[in-house]
């Protein structure tokens, strides 16, 4: 158990889950009159913020002693991708069992699930610092750029599309699949 405690500690979960609260508490205290046309965006701006407080933690301090530690890597680093995850979705559901509903469970879990496997994506590419990025910039790019038409467009405006959107689906888990293999795989950048 020992280990753990050391683990949560080096990858910075204290600070990232009080971050996570915060985000929590902000929404529900601004969200307090009901339901309104921009709940969907709402949830995912909160489920963004989440991941992107949560990823941090996706690389220690010593790059360098984690790939020279005796121990197996890969499954910590796939767990904690999926345990990122899941507390930015249970953030948002424990938000929404309070007050208004701002977006399906079904769409909570996509998102969440996709925005995981952008941040492991951005550890891996651009380094555990900067493992926000993608999640962020996909953010900006859904929300600030009309998408185009077809499929296509479904592809890059995933987060915000109904559930049962076929395309957004499969892109949130392909994100959330790839992303993970990849950092459990290889690491943070150095």
């Amino acid at each position: 158990m020992r280990w753990l405690i050391l683990y949560a500690r080096s990858r910075q979960a204290p600070t990232s889950a009080a971050a996570v609260t915060l985000v929590a508490l902000a929404a529900w205290a601004f969200h307090q009159d009901g339901a309104g046309p921009m709940d969907l965006v709402i949830a995912v701006v909160v489920l963004t913020a989440n991941v992107t407080a949560s990823s941090v933690g996706l690389g220690g301090r010593d790059i360098a002693l984690e790939s020279t530690a005796a121990i197996r890597w890969a499954p910590r680093r796939a767990a904690h991708v999926l345990l990122i995850g899941a507390v930015a979705a249970a953030a948002l559901l424990a938000v929404q069992a309070v007050g208004p509903e701002l977006a399906p469970a079904e769409v909570v879990a996509r998102d969440s699930a996709g925005l995981v496997g952008l941040a492991a994506l951005g550890a891996v590419l651009c380094g555990a610092p900067f493992a926000w990025t993608l999640p962020t910039g996909w953010l900006a790019l859904t929300l600030l750029v009309p998408p185009p038409g077809g499929t296509g467009g479904q592809v890059a405006s995933w987060m915000i599309l109904p559930p049962g959107t076929t395309a957004a689906t499969g892109t949130a888990w392909a994100l959330l699949v790839s992303g993970t293999v990849l950092y459990a795989i290889a690491g943070p950048r150095r």
